[in-house]
Order: structure tokens, then C-alpha cells, then sequence
């Protein structure tokens, strides 16, 4: 391939020689060579080549406030200047980190103050595996391991959080999960729901948790790890009976309940956490990216205060990061909770945005190569069929890769699972955006077509 940048073969090399890339093919991205992206602003990025991109993924679900917030900056580097870096252990602390505790509290569910600090998600699902399970312990029930997911569901690519998730893919390497983890069906009614109404789905995928505890005993259950929408695993909404069930199960069996909100928090939603929108009580929150907006890695989990009172009468608890509250990431933190409060984003996108999005995203279901569309909030997803009668897919034609491949010749990033294309854009994206971004989609799914016939 011609490149009109000569930088950008050289980049290539270099990933070539020397980087192992995350989730990717090593061979199959050494022969095409990553696209390589040099800068961004609101909600666009700009290639090597010069090509600009709307992405419509916020990068990895992240970039709640845009790309390109000096604000945002200028605090990292004050608080580099003023306090690099320092450590929470040992009866130590500093203001960054405690004044976010604040913050986040102040958004969060009520009953939940109490927040710790981890390096990302992942990191907060391995803290959240071993804080039920010691949680248990103190409460004399250390019987109480076993930790029941989803199937299909995310909670991050380390050893815990990839066994808390359910994806077979990441199972399949690695000998996961790990023991004490055990899955049942997820929510997802156009994949998986057959015959059933959506409201018959969601209640049977609902009592699989019921049915699971009973199986693997109430004595022996420390948990139940969802996220509100799942959101890796292709934005699956779960149908409007599932939660309420879901809630009434919990209510009669005596076991804690994780909500992975790493997507879904910070207003994704329209609200600020998933819990909130389909009125959720989580024991325990875990929360990442639009924390920082992802401009400086940083997680944690929000404790309610029933457990978190019961750890704090049982001496040392013996885990952490080097990196657990890192003060450049929460001054970042705190800067960016601030943005999103003053300038009403999370309102903004329940009120204006997010209703348009969802408006607009619809008007795609009249192609013919899309089965259903969904969405909520700033979450969307495009079921790719063959048949949009009988849900049936284009077998083995890789349709999804098609499409993403499509959007990235044409300046969007929407990304495909499987036969499945989602988006998460930026919560600041404006009206104009979200017409650019439904064109840039509607003009990827005439091409996609148009290749499946050809």
C-alpha cells in the first residue's frame, strides 16, 4: 500500500518489530499494519495519512467529555508538578485521591460511600472477586466462593475478570475460568430468544440466576457479577422484564450483587450508572473508563456501606496496586466529574442527545441487511441478517469484519461483534454529529450489501 505520509510505513515497522497489539491476529496485523492514529479533538480522530475519523466508540467506551480538553491536562500536569506520585498503603493518603472519593460518592447510588482505588476494570473485578469472598470469610461464611456471570458477558482480560466474564474466546486460552466461577444465559432476546416474546425471555433468562444458586447451593454463592448492559459482548439490552425479576430473585437469596459499570457509569445511560436507569441497589460498583474520560488510566469499586462496614471491623485487608488512586488519575478524575456536572452533560445527553441518537440510529432499520436496532442512551447496536423475518444470519461470511472494514475506509469507527455493530459515541457529540455518524453507518451498510451480492 502507498502511503502519503513515509512516517506512516515506518510506525508500521516499529509495531511490526517490536509491539505484541492487544486482541489481534500478530500475523494478520503484521501483513496489514496498524492504522495509526497521531491526534484527536471532540470527536474526531486524525490517521497518519491525514484521514479524519468520527469515532464512534469513544475509544473503548471511554472518552465521555471528547477528545481534547485542556482542562483536563492542565490539571495532570499541576498535579505532577506537585505530587508525582505517592502510594495508599500503610496509613497513608493524599488529597487527590480522597477529594475524588468525595466526588464519586456524590454521584453514586445511595448507601454506596465508600470507594477503592484500583489501576482500570479488570482491576477493579479482581479486587471485587476477592472482596466478596473475604467480605464472606469475616461474616463466617467463608463456604461463600462461588461467583456466578454471564455468559457473553466483560469484565476485563485478567485472569479474574476473564473468568468472571463469559466469553468463550478468552476462556478457550489461558485454562479459564478460574475455579469458583460459574455462568448462566445471557438477555439477549434477538440472538438467543427463539419463539419467546422478549418479555417471556427475559423473565426465563432471569430465573437461569434463580436455578443456578439452587444448583450450586445458597451456601456455597458469594455473588452475582452483571453489567446493566452488556456492553463488549454487543450491547445487549436486556428486556424490560429481566431486571424487575432479576431484583426479586437477589431480594430472596442472601448473596452479594456486582454491577460492572465501567460502560454504562459516568452517564453513558442518561443517567450517571446503569444502576440508576433500571433502579438497581448493587452491593459493589466497578467503575473505569468515563471516570477519567480515559485520559489517564484509573478504576475502583464503589462499596455499599453494609459491606463495607463489615470489611472495616476486619482488620488488614491484604490487596492493591501500586498505581490504587495514583494522584495524577484522580486529579484527572475529579477535573473530569467536574466537566461533566457543570456543564450538565449527563443531563444533556438524557434530555437532548441521547433521544435524538436513538431517533435517528432507528431510521436504519428499513435496510435491508439490518434485523433490529437498540439502544439506550448513548448505546447503540445494528443486528447484520440475511433474513430479517427469521433472524437467520450470512454463515461464515464474516459480515460484521465487512462492514467495520467499510466504516474505516469511509471516516467511522463503528465496531462489529460478530454480525453485530455497535457504537458508544462521545457523550458530547452534537445533533450534526449524530446525522454525519447515521449517514457514515447507512452509506457502510450499502456497501456491505452491495459486496454480499457481489
Amino acid at each position: 500500500m502507498t502511503h502519503k505520509n513515509p512516517q506512516t510505513r515506518e510506525w508500521q515497522t516499529l509495531s511490526s518489530d517490536h509491539h505484541l497489539a492487544p486482541f489481534s491476529d500478530f500475523n494478520q496485523l503484521k501483513e496489514k499494519g496498524p492504522r495509526i492514529i497521531t491526534h484527536a479533538k471532540g470527536v474526531y480522530l486524525w490517521d497518519s495519512e491525514g484521514n479524519q475519523i468520527l469515532d464512534g466508540m469513544a475509544g473503548l467506551w471511554c472518552v465521555a467529555v471528547g477528545y481534547g480538553r485542556d482542562e483536563l491536562a492542565e490539571v495532570a500536569s499541576k498535579q505532577m508538578r506537585e505530587l508525582p506520585y505517592y502510594n495508599l498503603f500503610f496509613q497513608t493518603a493524599h488529597p487527590p485521591a480522597l477529594e475524588l472519593a468525595k466526588a464519586i460518592i456524590d454521584v453514586a447510588p445511595k448507601g454506596m460511600s465508600h470507594v477503592f482505588f484500583t489501576g482500570s476494570g479488570s482491576e477493579g473485578n479482581d479486587t471485587v472477586l476477592r472482596m466478596v469472598r473475604h467480605y464472606w470469610a469475616l461474616k463466617g461464611k467463608s463456604k461463600k466462593q462461588t461467583i456466578i456471570g454471564r455468559i457473553n458477558g466483560y469484565h476485563g482480560s485478567t485472569v479474574a475478570g476473564a473468568s468472571l466474564g463469559g466469553m468463550s474466546g478468552m476462556h478457550e486460552q489461558g485454562g479459564l475460568p478460574i475455579p469458583g466461577i460459574v455462568h448462566i444465559p445471557q438477555p439477549y432476546w434477538f440472538g438467543e430468544g427463539g419463539d419467546m416474546t422478549p418479555d417471556e425471555f427475559g423473565v426465563w433468562a432471569a430465573e437461569q440466576l434463580e436455578k443456578k444458586i439452587l444448583e450450586v447451593g445458597e451456601d456455597n454463592v458469594a455473588a452475582f457479577i452483571a453489567e446493566p448492559i452488556q456492553g463488549a459482548g454487543g450491547v445487549i439490552i436486556p428486556p424490560e422484564t429481566y431486571w424487575p425479576k432479576i431484583k426479586e430473585i437477589l431480594a430472596k437469596y442472601e448473596i452479594l450483587f456486582v454491577a460492572d459499570e465501567v460502560i454504562c457509569g459516568f452517564g453513558r445511560t442518561g443517567q450517571w450508572f446503569g444502576s440508576d436507569y433500571y433502579d438497581l441497589a448493587p452491593d459493589l460498583m466497578t467503575i473505569a473508563k468515563g471516570l477519567t474520560s480515559g485520559y489517564i488510566p484509573m478504576g475502583g469499586v464503589v462499596v455499599r456501606d453494609t459491606v463495607a462496614k463489615v470489611l472495616s471491623e476486619g482488620g488488614d485487608f491484604n490487596h492493591g496496586f501500586t498505581y490504587s488512586g495514583h494522584p495524577v488519575a484522580a486529579a484527572v478524575g475529579l477535573e473530569n466529574i467536574r466537566i461533566l456536572r457543570e456543564e450538565k452533560i449527563v443531563e444533556k445527553v438524557q434530555e437532548q442527545t441521547a433521544p435524538y441518537l436513538q431517533k435517528r440510529l432507528r431510521e436504519l432499520s428499513d435496510h435491508p441487511l439490518v434485523g433490529e436496532v437498540r439502544g439506550l442512551g448513548m448505546l447503540g447496536a445494528i443486528e447484520l441478517v440475511k433474513d430479517k423475518a427469521t433472524r437467520a444470519r450470512y454463515e461464515g461470511r464474516g459480515v460484521g469484519m465487512i462492514c467495520r472494514q467499510f466504516c474505516f475506509d469511509n471516516g467511522l469507527i463503528m465496531r462489529a461483534v460478530g454480525d453485530t455493530m455497535i457504537i458508544a459515541p462521545s457523550l458530547v457529540i452534537s445533533e450534526a454529529e449524530i446525522d454525519e455518524l447515521v449517514a457514515k453507518a447507512r452509506k457502510c451498510l450499502d456497501l456491505t450489501l452491495s459486496a454480499l451480492q457481489g
